[in-house]
């Protein structure tokens, strides 16, 4: 089976070259394609040092999803593996996703478990991993943003194509709003339990870390919309809305920090709709007891006091 690894890069000098030698290193035989998408700083001349060993373009600066369709247009394999250029995979990720004991003819998506590293300056301060539950349904998997982070996905192209590729008018929470598009459309996914893509977490200027709030909205209308097709279709079922409600539950959380009148808002719109679900790693027992006698806006406050 072919595959194609595909390498967006906008100003990635730091990491670019380790994206790249871990798409070259894989196990199983790969056709290497990078784009440059109009950077400023030294990426095109590290790409450069690879001009032996993968297919290379350059353009001006367009968005990330428009370059991953550009690249899906390159590419020629049968699997896609896209790979955001501050990521990296292990050797054997690929080989490992398409050794599945399914047909790989009746597999549309294969997607693991994916391994978070934390970068505190020059070094890494953490390392954990984002987990699948196998016990929960496909769609529970994506509402507990399990199933989608780029680099864990391994993608039939001419599957991927049929939905229509990225949409480049999402401007966050890109590799999940595909991943719903794929869920809708039926596409058979395949969970294989290696965390062999790693996702590096350095800096709070990427697309997903330099606006907190605007993740929280997209996120949110996904979620959102994910919940009102599971309804239409007779599916939606208990378990579903409570992850829901306490991914909401903790996007609240996280808005206090930036806007604490927002976040209250945005919390008594959730109990008002009825998606709201103060339990999980973020809701400690103390802060379950303050929440039901004093509510979300003092149970923040008071949690604030704690933490300061």
């Amino acid at each position: 089976m072919s595959v194609s690894i595909l390498i967006p890069c906008f100003n990635a000098e730091r990491w670019i070259a380790s994206a790249i030698e871990s798409a070259i290193g894989q196990t199983a035989p790969s056709d290497v394609i990078v784009l440059d998408d109009g950077s400023t700083d030294r990426s095109v001349e590290l790409i450069g040092k690879f001009k032996d060993q993968i297919r290379f373009e350059a353009g001006p600066n367009r968005g990330g999803n428009v370059a991953r369709n550009r690249l899906l247009e390159m590419a020629q394999g049968e699997w896609v593996q896209f790979l955001d250029a501050d990521d990296y995979l292990h050797p054997e990720k690929i080989e490992r996703q398409l050794q599945t004991p399914n047909k790989p003819d009746s597999i549309d998506v294969i997607y693991s478990p994916v391994t978070c590293e934390t970068w505190d300056g020059n070094s890494i301060s953490d390392t954990s991993v984002i987990d699948v539950d196998v016990n929960q349904s496909l769609e529970e998997q994506w509402i507990r943003w399990q199933v989608a982070q780029t680099g864990g996905v391994l993608w039939k192209r001419e599957s991927l194509m049929e939905i229509g590729g990225w949409n480049a008018d999402f401007p966050c929470c890109q590799d999940n709003e595909i991943t719903f598009r794929a869920i809708k459309s039926g596409l058979k996914f395949h969970f294989c339990g290696r965390a062999d893509a790693v996702y590096r977490i350095w800096s709070d200027d990427t697309v997903c870390r330099r606006n907190p709030p605007k993740v929280i909205q997209y996120k949110t209308k996904l979620i959102d919309e994910m919940l009102k097709w599971l309804q239409s279709e007779g599916r939606l079922i208990e378990s579903h809305s409570v992850a829901a409600g306490q991914a909401f539950f903790e996007m609240a959380r996280t808005l206090t920090k930036f806007d604490p009148v927002a976040a209250e808002s945005y919390a008594s719109e959730r109990i008002k709709a009825g998606t709201f679900s103060v339990t999980g790693p973020a809701a400690p027992r103390n802060y379950q007891l303050v929440y039901r006698v004093l509510g979300f806006r003092n149970a923040e406050r008071i949690a604030g006091w704690v933490r300061r």
